[in-house]
């Protein structure tokens, strides 16, 4: 059976308000009662019942954490930084994952709000038209991450995407391509649009064509590999291939080396973010890195800010810089 506050409140023959406000470090009780109530609760092996306590404060010290693919490294590497800033501050984190499908994730928004959770951390799938709608003005705060939505009143935190695809394409056209093309995820995604975009406007700068039209599937290395296919089976083969992250470019170079070509002497190739599996020795992919932990830290950070301090509606945006990490699936020409 486990252990009250009314048990700790016989053994330490105090009040049950008393042991209450201790174990809550209200100001009236003295440290020396606070401590010593402390210590017996823990001895007791006594465990707070959250629900209980959140009926009370209206509060959970629970943040929602909702990310697309936990396969994909790059996510789970946000989500230490969004555990670990969260645990030092006394939260828990619950991680939910979509899959990338938008029914997935407005179910389990659906179910945090119902859970009492007081602030929600997302990566959205695609869209973010529903998740504005929902808790704009509401008393759930919300922060984005890995994304920045048009919406004025949006808190976020994100690498600049556009960015990441303007200094990938940029990279090679210095290494003297231009016939570069683009192998990218969901087409709907914010994140890619934006890549794509910077890719095409590096290639304008340069004063070179679209010669590729954009190939977009999911964000999954098998969608990189059966892109990859087609391109090199229907369209001449480019001299160098950008991915739209990691994980695609990974199917891209599976791809290129199944038709008989090498990276780099044939194709070069380029990803986005930096996974933990980009810097393998058999892989060395080149590719432009984005800050994983500290988007997730900085994402925790205001989250926390907000429940702390709910009647400051004002919007808190970071944009981060990323940086081009050089390895060998890329080489002049």
């Amino acid at each position: 059976m486990s252990v009250t506050i009314k048990d700790i409140a016989k053994a330490a023959n105090v009040s049950y308000a008393t042991v209450s406000r201790a174990l809550s470090d209200h100001p009236d009780i003295s440290e020396e009662t606070k401590k010593k109530i402390k210590k017996l609760a823990k001895d007791m092996g006594y465990t707070p019942n959250i629900i209980a306590r959140s009926l009370i404060t209206k509060a959970t010290k629970t943040i929602g954490l909702i990310i697309p693919d936990i396969t994909n490294p790059f996510f789970p590497e946000v989500a230490q930084g969004v555990e670990s800033h969260a645990y030092d501050n006394g939260y828990t984190v619950l991680l939910c994952t979509t899959n990338w499908q938008i029914e997935r994730e407005e179910r389990y928004l659906k179910a945090l709000k119902s859970k009492m959770v007081d602030g929600i951390i997302i990566a959205p799938a695609v869209d973010d038209s529903h998740i504005i709608s929902n808790f704009n003005g509401g008393d759930t705060p919300v922060v984005f991450v890995t994304y920045s939505p048009d919406d004025p009143d949006c808190s976020f935190v994100a690498t600049d995407d556009y960015k990441c695809g303007y200094m990938a394409t940029e990279y090679l056209l210095k290494l003297g391509h231009k016939n570069i093309a683009y192998i990218g995820g969901l087409e709907n995604s914010s994140s890619d649009r934006r890549r794509f975009e910077g890719y095409r406007e590096a290639l304008k700068s340069y004063g070179l064509p679209l010669r590729y039209s954009p190939m977009h599937g999911q964000f999954k290395q098998m969608s990189g590999y059966e892109l990859t296919k087609e391109l090199l089976i229907y369209n001449d083969i480019p001299t160098a291939i950008l991915a739209g992250n990691d994980v695609l470019a990974l199917g891209v170079i599976q791809a290129v080396e199944e038709f008989g070509l090498k990276v780099p002497d044939n194709v070069s190739v380029m990803g986005i973010d930096d996974i933990s599996f980009a810097s393998f020795d058999k892989i060395s992919l080149t590719t432009v890195a984005q800050p994983k932990v500290k988007i997730g830290q900085l994402a925790a950070e205001i989250i926390i800010q907000k429940i702390n301090s709910p009647q400051d509606k004002t919007p808190i945006k970071k944009i981060l810089e990323p940086r081009l990490i050089i390895r060998r699936t890329c080489r002049s020409i």
